[in-house]
């Protein structure tokens, strides 16, 4: 074999892993900009003719970011808390983030809390302590984790707990995306019960961990869900087409797959 032929056959090998990496990284932007931001000029006309937006002005309204990382159940959860119950006379009201120094001068008998949900006191009724949420090691299915966050079935118990009717489905392999699909647009075409969704980055072209928001809306035209992400710090509110969607919830997470919860008030 020549010196020309050996050099040539070299330089296609040492570029085959190069062409695999650029085919990987356009996949991958591919998939990015399927997400558009509802902040642009295409996501906010997805919304003006969207006719499945019911729950968007109560989250909108309600809306909070998580203040911690691992808090995007907590602050999902407080959101819809709140949109379904935020009138209720009988609201707890959260003292935690206060300091000493911001109630020594005031009046005596004044209670200067909020009554509403937030991201403290629906974990107090939850299945998770703070320490575990933050890692601390619990034992599931006879092996010590560290089980960050909130599984999709924890996410269910602790919206329970706070007095809330829930369905949970989680998105294996058996649920069909057309049924899926369905299932999220009758709900938000109806006022008063909520769409929470527990879904992997990743495999919807974001960076990050796994991941919980509510949904707010559906655009039938580009077949997409607007996302009201709970980390506005990483990500924008987004519109995420159906697909991916689906194969972002379609993961594997700890005892089972992601997926999502059908809220209605109790």
């Amino acid at each position: 074999m020549s010196f020309i032929v050996r050099t040539a056959l070299a330089l296609l090998l040492a570029a085959a892993p190069l062409a695999s990496t650029f085919a990987e990284d356009r996949a991958a932007a591919s998939t990015v900009q399927e997400l558009v931001p509802f902040s642009s000029d295409e996501g906010l006309a997805r919304l003006a003719r969207s006719t499945a937006k019911a729950d968007f002005p109560a989250l909108a309204n309600q809306f909070e970011a998580e203040y911690v990382g691992a808090f995007c159940g907590p602050a999902s959860a407080a959101m819809v808390l709140n949109a379904v119950r935020g009138r209720s006379e009988d609201l707890p009201r959260d003292a935690s983030r206060f300091r000493s120094e911001d109630l020594q001068y005031l009046p005596k008998g004044v209670d200067p809390t909020t009554p509403r949900f937030t991201q403290d006191n629906v974990i107090a009724r939850g299945p998770k302590t703070r320490a575990q949420i933050f890692g601390e090691p619990v034992t599931i299915n006879g092996k010590q984790v560290h089980d960050f966050g909130f599984q999709l079935r924890q996410l269910d118990d602790m919206l329970k707990a706070n007095g809330l009717a829930t369905r949970l489905v989680v998105v294996d392999d058996s649920k069909d995306e057309q049924e899926i699909r369905a299932d999220l647009i009758n709900n938000l075409k109806r006022r008063g019960d909520y769409v929470i969704v527990n879904y992997l980055r990743q495999a919807a072209g974001q960076p990050g961990p796994p991941h919980i928001s509510p949904l707010a809306a559906y655009d039938a035209q580009s077949d997409s869900f607007l996302v009201l992400d709970v980390n506005p710090a990483r990500a924008d509110w987004v519109w995420m087409p159906t697909s991916t969607l689906v194969k972002a919830m379609r993961t594997f997470d700890t005892v089972e797959n992601r997926g999502y919860i059908l809220v209605e008030p109790r």
